[in-house]
C-alpha cells in the first residue's frame, strides 16, 4: 500500500509468456494478450488486440467483422481468471477458473479488426472458491461490453 493508503499495481506489462502460465487457454481461444497493470485481490487492466486474423471473422460477419460479444465477455473472463489465479498464487498449478454464471451483459458498441480491447475487471465478492467481479471493455475509452460474472476456482476436470 502506498502513504495514501491505495493499493499500488504489482504487475505492469505482464508478458504473453506469463499469461501462458497463469492460464490454460490457447490459441484459438487465448484472448489476453498483455496485463498493463493488476493490483491482486483487487483488479487487473488487460489488453486483446483484435486483429483481421482472429478465427471468429470468418463467419461473423463476412464484409462485416464484429467481435462477437460472448468472446468480449471471455475475454473479461480470461483477464478475471488471471486476477484469480496470480492472486492466490497458482500459477503453474493446473488449478481452473470456470464460470458460473453471467449477469447483467451489455453490448454497448461494436470492436472491430484493428482494436486494442481494454478489459477492465474488478474483484466484487469473494468467498472460499467462489469468487464474483464486475468486469468493462473499451475501445479509445469507449464502453463495448459491461457485464458481472461469477467464477470458481476448481481443479482440472
Amino acid at each position: 500500500m502506498s502513504e495514501a493508503g491505495e493499493a499500488t499495481p504489482v504487475a505492469l506489462d505482464y508478458d504473453i509468456g506469463k499469461i501462458l502460465k497463469a492460464l490454460p487457454h490457447r490459441y484459438p481461444l487465448l484472448l489476453v494478450d498483455r496485463v498493463k497493470a493488476m493490483t491482486l485481490g483487487e483488479r487487473i487492466h488487460a489488453i486483446k488486440a483484435v486483429t483481421m486474423n482472429e478465427q471468429f471473422f470468418q463467419g461473423h460477419f463476412p464484409g462485416a467483422p464484429i467481435m462477437p460479444g460472448v468472446l468480449q465477455i471471455e475475454a473479461l473472463a480470461q483477464a478475471a481468471g488471471i486476477l484469480g489465479i496470480e492472486t492466490m498464487e497458482l500459477a503453474g498449478t493446473g488449478k481452473l477458473v470456470i464460470f458460473m454464471g453471467i449477469e447483467n451483459a451489455k453490448f454497448r458498441a461494436p470492436v472491430t479488426p484493428g482494436c486494442l480491447l481494454d478489459l477492465h475487471v474488478e474483484f466484487t465478492q469473494k468467498r472460499s472458491r467462489v469468487y464474483k467481479f464486475k468486469g468493462v471493455a473499451s475501445v479509445e475509452g469507449k464502453t463495448t461490453c459491461e457485464v458481472e460474472f461469477t467464477a470458481m476456482m476448481t481443479d482440472a476436470l
